[in-house]
């Protein structure tokens, strides 16, 4: 079973680790841990300056998985054209839902949370946890871009910021 899963990821390769977003996998390592073998992806996430040990049978059940296609991105940044959706709940039920939905790890769904909490500058302040929600999912949703498209994450936050604008207008 595990031997597919090696197949799957190789050392050097983007992964999307649903908590943490986007990764590098910079080897694969054997580790004895609780008196067992295992073997462990190790993932570097650079912006965070994090390291984390996914054991290879369990990287696709914990929702491991390899970048978006381009086609993926795309729909990403059309969804951002659309129409803000806010649901009349309270903010705790949606701040709630937004955070799963971040959580996810899920492209498009990240895209709508940055669609629904974006605010242009003649709309009302976002709260402070709003613009925590919102910054989270934006540079989520950037990382991905940028390592799919191959530009740097400057590019790619000027990249949805254009779409971003255009929608206001």
């Amino acid at each position: 079973m595990s031997k597919t899963r090696k197949a799957e990821f190789r050392p050097n390769d983007f992964v999307v680790y649903p908590a943490h977003g986007v990764g590098k996998i910079v080897s694969i390592e054997e580790r004895e841990i609780a008196g067992m073998q295992l073997e462990l992806f190790v993932i570097s996430f650079e912006k965070d300056k994090m390291t984390l040990r996914v054991p290879t049978d369990k990287a696709t059940q914990v929702g491991m998985r390899s970048l978006s296609s381009p086609d993926i991105v795309s729909k990403a940044l059309a969804t951002l054209r659309g129409k803000a959706r806010v649901k009349r709940a309270m903010w705790s039920r949606r701040a709630q839902e937004y955070e799963q939905k971040i959580n996810s790890g899920d492209l498009l769904s990240i895209a709508e949370v940055v669609r629904d909490l974006h605010r242009t500058d003649d709309q009302r302040e976002q709260s402070y946890s709003e613009r925590q929600l919102y910054e989270a999912a934006l540079e989520r949703l950037t990382r991905e871009v940028a390592a799919v498209s191959g530009l740097d994450e400057a590019g790619a936050q000027r990249q949805v910021g254009e779409v971003l604008v255009a929608r206001a207008a």
